[in-house]
């Protein structure tokens, strides 16, 4: 985007600094209302298009260019969630929410792999977590933008009803419905070093392709989800039950022997990213329950690996 400066001097514009200032804010917001990196980037482009379209006059008689900007980002957000549950019905196979390295590891996805700015990055807390964002995705768009709103981002329900366009005690109404949402689907947390050493123990399994291993880490009722978008190969359907996912993935190792499987951060949590020839293929995200794996988030589709280092 063009830097606009102040006539004459070639200083920059006072105000530029500000309203730039928000950019990380808005990347953050737009990733958790839609769970697609690459919408969200689009959503904040558009937004700052909107801002600069106006006059300086118009602009000086918005009070707070912060409220503005967010306002204008989640009401594109609101629109493009409505479109994107019809996009997603006729996707190839099952959607995913597109994963997060850490952010050591962020590159742009762009020519040269040159590192994005950090106000391009997304922060890693328990709100952007594979399992999390699955359940967001099982949301209404009002539900949604409600909550991340209210309960992420700590705006008050009178702000949130200006945005979503419905009384304060509606969007209290939709952020309680999400909150019941989330009760309901998630397992309870689990500790970060137990986690780790759960994951750790499946990559082992898995590069010894060692099915009973597998299997004794996996929960009997274990769900594994692959998303590859029609862009690469990938189940179409879950695999339900640890014992056929163990099977899967001994399949897919002998397949593949030339998989190289290395232990990453995955949307702020331990995970697993699969690579060939140094370049990654696959990301996993997992949801742990108790001392066993309860679901598996396989993300195959190149253009969800964006951000992704490659070796």
């Amino acid at each position: 985007m063009t830097t606009p400066s102040e006539p004459g001097g070639g200083r920059l514009d006072p105000s530029l600094t500000a309203i730039m200032s928000e950019r990380r804010q808005l990347i953050n917001l737009a990733y958790r209302l839609l769970g697609s990196l690459a919408d969200a980037e689009d959503v904040v482009q558009e937004t700052y298009a909107r801002w600069y379209a106006m006059s300086r006059q118009q602009q000086e008689a918005i009070e707070s260019p912060g409220a503005w900007l967010t306002k204008v980002a989640s009401r594109i957000c609101l629109d493009l969630l409505g479109s994107a549950r019809v996009r997603r019905e006729s996707y190839m196979g099952e959607w995913i929410p597109e994963p997060l390295p850490d952010r050591t590891e962020w590159i742009s996805g762009r020519p040269g792999g040159a590192m994005v700015d950090p106000a391009d990055r997304v922060t890693l807390d328990e709100s952007v977590n594979m399992a999390f964002l699955v359940v967001l995705e099982s949301m209404t768009p009002a539900e949604r933008v409600a909550f991340i709103l209210h309960d992420v981002f700590r705006y008050s329900f009178a702000e949130v009803a200006d945005i979503v366009g419905r009384t304060p005690a509606a969007c209290r109404q939709l952020a309680s419905s999400a909150r019941r949402r989330i009760r309901a689907a998630q397992a309870p947390a689990t500790p970060a070093s137990r986690q780790a050493r759960i994951v750790r123990d499946f990559k082992q399994a898995w590069e010894a392709k060692d099915i009973d291993a597998l299997i004794g880490l996996l929960d009997p009722d274990a769900t594994a989800i692959a998303d590859g978008g029609g862009l690469a190969a990938a189940v179409l359907r879950p695999v339900d039950g640890g014992e056929q996912i163990a099977r899967y993935l001994v399949d897919i190792a002998g397949k593949a022997p030339d998989l190289t499987i290395l232990e990453r951060t995955v949307n702020g949590q331990t995970g697993l990213v699969a690579q060939q020839d140094g370049v990654t293929v696959v990301v996993m995200a997992f949801e742990v329950a108790g001392d066993r794996i309860k679901h598996l988030w396989a993300v195959r589709n190149p253009d969800k690996l964006r951000p992704w280092t490659t070796g």
